[in-house]
């Protein structure tokens, strides 16, 4: 399971190494791409054949299916892990994401994100802030789905 925390140094040349517990689950060839709220996903294959059967499911015609296929397809690229674990960012990837000298890894149990330390700090406030919120609005009825 892809689970906690990790921070990596990215090298001048744009490599960084993954967490050696997220490789062990994850493979040496992964897929990145852009993530929501300004982080990058990582994933196995496995992983983005779902992935890509969730975001293209729809119809070609719902203009949401378009614009999700753009932003998370478009963007992705495979990556082969180096024998020390390492890969190197692709500039817009690097770019979008706003990373520097480090990058944290957050294992979501099926996939990883990665965080500039900018960004991470946000949004791990914004969560701080708002996590009653956040955790009321999944247990309502109407974020809940029946089996």
């Amino acid at each position: 399971m892809l689970i906690g925390e990790y921070v990596s140094k990215v090298s001048a040349k744009k490599r960084v190494a993954v967490p050696k517990k997220f490789r062990e689950v994850l493979g040496d060839e992964l897929i990145v791409t852009r993530g929501y709220e300004g982080c990058l996903v990582l994933v196995d294959r496995e992983r983005w054949e779902q992935i890509t059967k969730e975001v293209t499911g729809g119809s070609f015609i719902n203009k949401q299916v378009r614009d999700s296929g753009r932003f998370l397809l478009a963007g992705a690229h495979e990556v082969f892990l180096d024998e020390q674990g390492r890969f190197v960012l692709p500039d817009g990837l690097y770019e979008y994401a706003d990373l520097n000298a480090s990058a944290h890894f957050l294992g979501l149990s099926n996939w990883v994100e990665i965080w500039s330390d900018k960004k991470w700090k946000d949004q791990e406030s914004y969560i701080k802030e708002h996590g009653d919120e956040i955790a009321q609005q999944l247990s309502s009825p109407e974020q809940t789905h029946e089996s």
